[in-house]
C-alpha cells in the first residue's frame, strides 16, 4: 500500500530547457502571450485532477488522500515494503468491489433457496469443465491484446525518447554557432531544444484528449507558436478553464468503483469545441524541420550526414505521433469485447448453482472468490487496453517527459567540447588498468614504448580477468583496484 508516492506533477517539464528562458526571449507583447497570462489566473483548484499522484502512507505526508491514491500513473520510481499481495496501489480492486457485492448477493439468494429446500436449483457440474475452457480462452485473449498494446505503447515513447537525445545533440552539438551572432544562435538553439520537449509534452495531452494549450506544462513551451490549439486557447478560454476542473466527488468516486454511467466521454472537450483544433505535436514538427532546414541553409549544419540525422529523427518522432495515435485510437473490436464480456458473466451467474450442492453454505465465499479471479483479468484487460491514459496502471507519461526535459539540459549544460580540454590531460590514464600515467607522461615516451603497451593492455587485461574470475569462483569479494595494481607492477609499464 504504501509503495507509490507522487508521480513527476504536469509541471515538471516545466524544468526542461527554457522553463523560465522561454517567456523571457520572446515579445511579451506577443499576443499569444497575452493569452497564457490571462487564462491561468488559474489556481490550485482547477488545476490537472491527475497530475501527480502523491503517497498517502509516506512520512513525508501527513494527510491520508483517497482521492489521489486511486488515481495514476503510479509513480514506478517509489519502492514498497509491504508484500505484493498486500499492495492497493494499482491494484484492480477498487472496481471490483461493487461487482462482488453484487455477486455475493445473487449466490446467497440462490443458496438459501436451496438450503430451506425451497427450490432446488442446483445443476451439473459438467458446465464448469464446458464453460470454464471457453472463459478461459477468452480472457487469454482479452489479456495478451491489452499487453501487447501496452508494451507496444512503451516502445513507441522509448522511440520517442531516443529520437529527442539525437535530434537534442544534433541542434546543439553539431549546429555552428556564427562570428558575431553566438547569442543568436544560442537562443536559437534552446528554443528548438524546447520545442523537443514540446512536442513530448503536447503528445501526451493529445493522446488523452486535451485539445487546449492552458494546462501547466505545455502553455510556456509554445506561447510563442502560431497554432491552432492555441488560437483555440486564446478566443475559447471558457472551454480552456472548463477542460482542466475536477470532477465532482460523487462523479470521482463512480469512476473509481468502475461504475461506467459515472465515466466521462474522454472526448468531450474536442467535441465541444467551437474551433478547429488542429494538431499540436504535428505541428510542432514542422517548426522543428523548418529549423532545421534554415540550419543547412544558413551553413550551421554542413556535414550531409548531420543533416540526415535531424531529418530522420524529425521523421522518426513523426512515426511515434501516427504510432500511438493507432494504439489509442484502435481499441479491440467492440464485437470481441461484448462477446467476452458477457461470457465470463453467464459463467460466474452460473457458478453458484454448481457449487451449491456440494458446498453448502460455502457456496457464497467460494463463488465471490472464484468471481475475483476470473473478473480481475476481465478488468485489468480493460485498464491497460489504453496505455496512454490516467489509470493507476496505464505508462507514466509524466515522467517521459520530464525524462525528455530533462536530458535536453544536459545536453545543453555544456558547450561543445573541444578534443584537447578532455585528451591532452593528466587526468585522462590513456592505457588504464594497465598504467596508471596520463596523456601527458605517454606523450613523452614516444611512440614504440605506445605500441608496445598497446599489446602488453590485452595480456594485462587477461590476467586481471582469470584473478577476478578465481576471486569470485572462491566466494571472495573482488578486490578489482589490488588485482589490477598487481597487473601494473608485473608489467613494469609504468617504470620507464
Amino acid at each position: 500500500m504504501a509503495e507509490d508516492g507522487h508521480a513527476a506533477p504536469t509541471s515538471e517539464p516545466a524544468a526542461g530547457p527554457g522553463a523560465g528562458g522561454q517567456n523571457q526571449s520572446h515579445d511579451t507583447n506577443h499576443k499569444p502571450t497575452e493569452i497564457v497570462t490571462n487564462l491561468p489566473a488559474l489556481d490550485a483548484s482547477v488545476t490537472s485532477p491527475r497530475a501527480f499522484t502523491p503517497n498517502p502512507f509516506s512520512r513525508k505526508n501527513t494527510t491520508l488522500d483517497l482521492d489521489d491514491y486511486f488515481t495514476g500513473p503510479r509513480d514506478i520510481q517509489k519502492h514498497s515494503k509491504w508484500p505484493i499481495f498486500m499492495q492497493l496501489h494499482g491494484s484492480i480492486l477498487p472496481k471490483m468491489i461493487l461487482p462482488l457485492i453484487c455477486i455475493a448477493a445473487w449466490t446467497t439468494v440462490f443458496t438459501v433457496l436451496y438450503e430451506l429446500d425451497i427450490w432446488d436449483c442446483h445443476i451439473d457440474s459438467v458446465l464448469l469443465t464446458v464453460l470454464g475452457f471457453v472463459v478461459g480462452l477468452g480472457l487469454s485473449f482479452r489479456s495478451s491484446t491489452a499487453y501487447e498494446r501496452y508494451a507496444e505503447g512503451r516502445r513507441y515513447w522509448a522511440q520517442l525518447i531516443l529520437s529527442s537525445q539525437n535530434l537534442g545533440r544534433v541542434f546543439w552539438v553539431h549546429a555552428k554557432e556564427r562570428d558575431g551572432e553566438v547569442e543568436k544562435d544560442l537562443l536559437a538553439k534552446m528554443t528548438a531544444l524546447n520545442l523537443i520537449v514540446a512536442f513530448a509534452t503536447s503528445l501526451k495531452h493529445k493522446l488523452r484528449y486535451e485539445p487546449y494549450t492552458s494546462y501547466e506544462d505545455i502553455q510556456h513551451l509554445v506561447n510563442h507558436l502560431d497554432t491552432f490549439a492555441q488560437r483555440a486557447t486564446r478566443d475559447e478560454p471558457d472551454k480552456a478553464l472548463k477542460a482542466l476542473k475536477k470532477p465532482g466527488v460523487i462523479k470521482a468516486t463512480g469512476e473509481y468503483l468502475g461504475l461506467s454511467f459515472a465515466s466521462s466521454n474522454p472526448r468531450k472537450a474536442i467535441k465541444k469545441a467551437a474551433r478547429p483544433l488542429g494538431n499540436l505535436p504535428l505541428e510542432i514538427l514542422s517548426y522543428m524541420a523548418s529549423f532545421t532546414d534554415e540550419l543547412v541553409a544558413n551553413g550551421q549544419l554542413v556535414v550531409p550526414m548531420q543533416q540526415t540525422l535531424a531529418y530522420n529523427n524529425i521523421a522518426a518522432l513523426n512515426d511515434v505521433l501516427t504510432g500511438t495515435d493507432r494504439v489509442c485510437n484502435t481499441p479491440l473490436p467492440i464485437a470481441y469485447a461484448i462477446a467476452i464480456a458477457q461470457i465470463t458473466w453467464v459463467y460466474i451467474l452460473l457458478l453458484p448453482f454448481q457449487l451449491v450442492s456440494k458446498l453448502d453454505w460455502i457456496t457464497i465465499p467460494g463463488t465471490v472468490a472464484a468471481a475475483y479471479i476470473i473478473l480481475a483479468f476481465l478488468f485489468i484487460g480493460r485498464e491497460i487496453e489504453n496505455p496512454f491514459g490516467e489509470d493507476v496502471n496505464d505508462l507514466p507519461l509524466e515522467s517521459y517527459c520530464a525524462q525528455v526535459a530533462a536530458e535536453m539540459d544536459i545536453i545543453a549544460s555544456r558547450r561543445k567540447p573541444r578534443n584537447v580540454d578532455w585528451i591532452e590531460t593528466i587526468d585522462n590514464r590513456v592505457l588504464w588498468p594497465l598504467s596508471n600515467s596520463g596523456f601527458q607522461a605517454w606523450m613523452s615516451r614516444g611512440e614504440a614504448k605506445i605500441r608496445e603497451a598497446v599489446t602488453h593492455k590485452i595480456e594485462s587485461n587477461f590476467e586481471i580477468k582469470k584473478e577476478l574470475a578465481k576471486e569470485i569462483s572462491k566466494g571472495h569479494h573482488a578486490d578489482t583496484k589490488g588485482i589490477a595494481e598487481k597487473a601494473r607492477t608485473k608489467t613494469g609499464v609504468d617504470s620507464v
